[in-house]
């Protein structure tokens, strides 16, 4: 049986988490990456619609909507926009559970960048760099550790062991801060 927490308690839990995760990420494997701010395209990694296959939980996505709530409406407006766009364009509602469509993420603003970079970002974004070299990347027994962690947590909230889902579905479906 698996004891509940309150979401309040569950988020709170979630940023420690993250915070773990991306002190050790950049700790350990980031200096060997390509810093973002010395690339030649960026975001291009989150707007290529044929790359971007990131999952996450409800218990994610309500940490992305509380981030988001806080944003400039006309900002908040264009996640919406994006996020409808990205569900409807890459089919993604009519995915079968085992099928990672791929698409572009609604969380990228040009300009800015990752709208909840510092605050909800998912733990495949932290992960991701340009690294040169195969033996630079963080192993994936570290990303697959903590997204386990993330899911334990998530059924404890919500009671349930649903498979995480692609970003635009997830904002959508469980983000009550963005009103659909």
């Amino acid at each position: 049986m698996i004891k509940p927490i309150s979401e309040t308690r569950a988020l709170f839990k979630l940023e420690e988490l993250r915070d773990s995760f991306t002190k050790m990420i950049r700790e350990r494997y980031e200096a060997k990456a390509k810093p973002c701010d010395l690339c030649d395209s960026p975001g291009k990694c989150c707007q290529d619609e044929h790359y971007v296959n990131v999952r996450i939980t409800r218990l994610e996505a309500r940490a992305i909507g509380a981030a988001i709530q806080d944003l400039p409406s006309e900002l908040i407006e264009r996640v919406r926009d994006r996020t409808t766009r990205a569900i409807s364009t890459f089919k993604l509602d009519q995915a079968d559970a085992n099928e990672l469509k791929t698409f572009a993420c609604p969380l990228f603003e040009a300009g800015i960048g990752c709208l909840v970079h510092n605050i909800a970002k998912p733990l495949p974004c932290i992960v991701h760099a340009c690294y040169e070299r195969r033996e630079d990347l963080p192993p994936d027994e570290l990303l697959e550790n903590a997204e386990s962690r993330i899911a334990r947590l998530n059924a404890r909230v919500y009671g349930d062991r649903s498979l995480p889902c692609p970003i635009p579905v997830a904002i959508r479906n469980w983000s009550r801060f963005i009103s659909y």
